[in-house]
């Protein structure tokens, strides 16, 4: 039985260069967003497994004796290395979700399910917790929430049941796991993103674990070896739109102008590969000289993607608006509209950032001032925590 509170956080993400040319090959690189998901797990005295995720409105909980009942119905048969269409079926009709749902609040439980008796069913029996998980992330703006939530429950779950060590001592305010333990925390964190998203990348519950940048390239990833912290505005100009029709008009494109599609691909590729350097010959806290060239990474860059065709109205309105305060944005993600990303020089002042997201929330936006770079999974104090979060938390 575990008999302590835990209470863990896991960033999003964002691509910062490399969108849409890694479909092809080519070199993308991605960064920590310090915007958190937050999880605090509790022991359950009455023999309860319970779940409340309040962003997508769920609250489920089952008794452990009817877990494990149905985690023997799969004797035999492997939780792992990944999710067998059976066993999902199973668990779909389980917790009452019906064929084919889509909608966040029917994956995340399905995640949960699966993760919780995958988990159990190869470290001992399935514990009676109360798991409470409050993110600061938006659902489905291509920011990593649902890897988020996929990291915090990996390393819940295998704390809880002694997989891996629960770093955190006494009067410490955050801890981290050793390089081990968080490759054990990853692989089991892409096993829920395969629960959510079938065929994921790995890239967003890698950022989710490890933090920092990472470079991917045709199922490479990569630690980026240092990494600075950036400040960003991150707004989202909430447009929908669909990654999938949006990767196939690039397709198309290329397959009709490969003369002119594929130098712009190319050019792509190189500056993610510029950035990279940059950012790993920039020291922990960067002075404004650094900035110029990142700033006009993000300029072509921006330029590059309106021509292979993802560009949106509302983030040419963005860099816009940003642009008359003297700031550099690019789109970040699929494109089509979503989010955007703003640089912040350490010598920008307050009142330019304040203007600038006074502006981006009159067009409609939504804008949050953060940073990039930020650590990956983390156990906390309570007393590290924000009033917010700590509010968020103690619901019951």
């Amino acid at each position: 039985m575990w008999e302590r509170n835990l209470v863990l956080s896991a960033p999003g993400k964002v691509i910062l260069h490399g969108e849409h040319a890694v479909v092809h090959g080519k070199v993308a690189l991605a960064v920590a967003l310090d915007l958190r998901t937050f999880l605090r797990l509790r022991p359950c005295a009455e023999g309860r497994v319970c779940v409340r995720l309040p962003g997508v409105g769920v609250v489920r909980s089952w008794d452990t004796p009817r877990l494990q009942a149905l985690r023997r119905g799969f004797a035999g048969r492997r939780w792992e290395p990944d999710p067998a269409a059976q066993q999902l079926d199973t668990l779909r009709e389980f917790a009452g979700i019906a064929a084919g749902a889509s909608a966040p609040e029917s994956l995340a439980t399905l995640a949960f399910l699966y993760m919780c008796l995958a988990i159990s069913a190869k470290y001992g029996d399935v514990l009676s917790v109360d798991i409470l998980v409050w993110s600061e992330l938006p659902t489905g703006a291509g920011l990593g929430s649902s890897a988020a939530y996929a990291v915090c429950l990996a390393a819940a779950l295998l704390t809880a049941c002694g997989a891996i060590s629960c770093p955190l001592k006494e009067g410490e305010s955050t801890a981290r796991w050793t390089e081990e333990e968080l490759t054990l925390i990853n692989s089991w964190a892409f096993q829920g993103e395969r629960v959510i998203h079938g065929n994921p990348s790995g890239v967003d519950n890698a950022v989710g674990t490890w933090g920092g940048a990472l470079r991917y390239q045709s199922g490479k990833i990569t630690p980026l070896k240092r990494v600075p912290t950036l400040r960003i505005l991150l707004t989202n100009t909430k447009v929908p739109r669909s990654t999938k029709v949006l990767v196939a008009g690039v397709k198309e494109k290329i397959l009709k102008f490969p003369a002119i599609m594929n130098p712009v691909l190319d050019s792509i590729d190189a500056i993610s590969q510029e950035c990279q350097s940059v950012l790993e010959a920039m020291p922990a806290n960067p002075s404004p000289e650094y900035y110029p060239v990142l700033e006009e990474l993000f300029d072509i860059n921006q330029h590059h993607l309106n021509v292979i065709g993802v560009g949106h109205p509302s983030l040419d309105r963005l860099c816009r608006v940003t642009a008359s305060h003297g700031l550099h944005s690019k789109l970040t993600g699929a494109g089509g509209g979503g989010c955007g990303i703003t640089l912040l020089r350490p010598d920008t002042s307050p009142l330019a950032v304040e203007a600038a997201k006074r502006d981006l929330c009159a067009c409609g936006f939504e804008c949050w001032e953060t940073n990039i770079g930020a650590p990956g999974v983390t156990l906390h104090s309570f007393s590290s925590l924000n009033a917010e979060v700590l509010h968020a938390l103690s619901e019951s």
